[in-house]
């Protein structure tokens, strides 16, 4: 099975929408193109920040073929396959499309409620028929479970193709006897802007980013910063973007990096149900924190 780099900044994309709710292609390929451009690592399709519960299955692989094609293969391209059904996502990664795709993303089941030998037995099931590299993804404030470290442990020492773990749980102390405890050639990925800057000061190897959807450039180079040592540099750069990661998170992702990059002009600030636009007054607040990171809003719709 291929190796995938996985050092650096990887953006989790949005759908956009038109105003009738459907995809919106165009906008898609320009964002696409905007975070390629902006110097970003590697691209992440059907995370959360894609609204990806509201998809449906002919959506997402039509998302997935459009995305395959405006890349061509400019950056490595990961994909969201998860879910609480683990006999269903066995058949999807079975049947499902992975030409010119580098790994997949696969969340912890949500809803169920599993135990940690539960979660095991998911993913190992997931890693005997993945035609791709795995990412674990544990989110827990999304999927009502936390898989312990002992767990991403005993995974990543036990199948081969389960090569990292996004982890947004928040938990600094499981996160670091991650790292602590990994074997070789396990990377841990920061799954929150937030703390990606100290991640990686303590071993990650970068961040799935969902600020980097609207300012892949200006977040790019405080991750590469980081990675490069420069962490006088990188904290100069981690700080300037508190107050946007607050803002986008305020009424919720990806309410608010789609309500930004709709104010740069690359969108319609359009979400499906039961997501809806961030508030007027977060709207505001937005505008104004992209003045003051004197970003360039260019009408990119037109």
């Amino acid at each position: 099975m291929s190796k995938i780099n996985l050092k650096g900044i990887g953006v989790a994309l949005i759908t956009p929408f038109k105003k009738d709710k459907s995809v919106d292609f165009d906008a898609l390929g320009r964002l696409i193109d905007y975070q390629i451009d902006g110097g970003i690592d590697y691209l992440v399709a059907l995370g959360t920040t894609a609204e990806t519960p509201t998809l449906t299955r002919d959506e997402r692989t039509e998302i997935v073929r459009f995305i395959v094609e405006r890349n061509n293969n400019r950056l490595p391209l990961i994909v969201g396959v998860g879910g609480n059904n683990t006999a269903e996502i066995v058949h999807e990664l079975k049947v499902s499309y992975f030409s010119n795709i580098a790994g997949v993303l696969s969340v912890t089941p949500y809803y169920n409620k599993p135990s940690q030998e539960g979660l095991f037995q998911h993913y190992r099931a997931l890693s005997e028929v993945s035609p791709r590299p795995i990412i674990l993804y544990n989110v827990p404030g999304r999927t009502g479970v936390n898989m312990e470290a002992e767990t991403t442990l005993r995974l990543a020492k036990s199948c081969p193709n389960i090569v990292a773990i996004k982890e947004a749980s928040g938990k600094m102390d499981q996160i670091l006897q991650i790292i602590a405890g990994r074997p070789e050639g396990f990377s841990v990925i920061s799954g929150d802007d937030g703390i990606a800057f100290d991640l990686i000061k303590s071993g990650g190897v970068g961040v799935i980013s969902v600020l980097g959807n609207a300012l892949p450039k200006e977040f790019s180079e405080m991750i590469h910063q980081a990675l490069a040592g420069n962490f006088k540099m990188a904290e100069t750069g981690n700080v300037r973007f508190t107050e946007a990661i607050r803002l986008i998170f305020k009424d919720g992702n990806p309410a608010g990096v789609k309500c930004m990059l709709s104010e740069l002009g690359y969108i319609e600030n359009e979400l499906r149900l039961p997501l809806v636009a961030v508030c007027d007054e977060t709207k505001q607040q937005i505008i104004e924190e992209l003045e003051r990171l004197k970003v360039q809003v260019t009408d990119k719709k037109s």
